[in-house]
């Protein structure tokens, strides 16, 4: 019997962010999370009733396989967190024999050991104070991001700020660093003299493109 997964949506878009930011890329949204962050723009798709369509490996190539021919090279799983998927490797596999960079946006609560040799990337969050979730974060993961990975703090305070530098000075993870605020919650430029005060010259600023192209609220962008 061929692997089910729990797909709650799925389109073409620019990457908002991350090392790809701007590229073209396919976005597989799955179903269900075990956070809860205060400020989560996906809401929607991470409750029990979150909706989706339940759908086998081969649909999921299917919709692989149409995004390449558009001239996409770039798909992105996100959630919810799709490491929860049951199966989730053979998905990454699949997708990246299809000769697709594969990009894994996981939020950090979720040891990521077992999902190495698959071939793809990972964009980990760090879920700072303002998320009510930084308790669950599985620093271990901090050790395994290699220089193709990167570390996404999204901060809605200034105190986030700060706590991203301690984090990163703690950990140290070699690879890219990311500051990003909660849309409508710190303003960038605040950040910006934060980052000049504290000598944060190893993290980037990046705002999420999609909420300046698009309704910051919309779905499938």
């Amino acid at each position: 019997m061929e692997n089910m997964y729990q797909l709650a949506e799925h389109f073409i878009s620019i990457n908002g962010e991350g090392k790809c930011a701007g590229e073209l890329a396919l976005f597989l949204r799955f179903a269900g999370c075990n956070l809860r962050c205060e400020w989560c723009d996906t809401a929607w798709a991470c409750g029990q009733d979150a909706p989706y369509d339940t759908v086998p490996l081969c649909r999921i190539g299917e919709i692989a396989e149409a995004a390449i021919s558009q001239g996409v090279r770039n798909v992105t799983l996100t959630g919810g967190e799709p490491l929860l998927q049951e199966n989730i490797l053979d998905v990454m596999r699949r997708l990246g024999e299809m000769g697709l960079r594969v990009e894994v946006e996981t939020n950090g609560a979720v040891p990521l050991k077992s999902f190495y040799d698959c071939g793809a990337v990972f964009t980990m969050d760090y879920k700072l104070p303002s998320s009510g979730m930084e308790q669950h974060m599985c620093t271990e993961n901090f050790a395994l991001l290699r220089e193709c990975d990167c570390v996404k703090f999204v901060c809605g305070s200034r105190a986030d700020v700060f706590r991203a530098k301690e984090i990163a000075e703690q950990y140290q993870p070699q690879c890219a660093l990311y500051l990003s605020p909660v849309f409508g919650r710190i303003d960038p430029a605040e950040m910006v003299e934060i980052m000049k005060e504290q000598r944060m010259g190893s993290f980037r600023l990046q705002l999420q493109l999609h909420k300046f192209i698009w309704d910051p609220m919309a779905r499938g962008v």
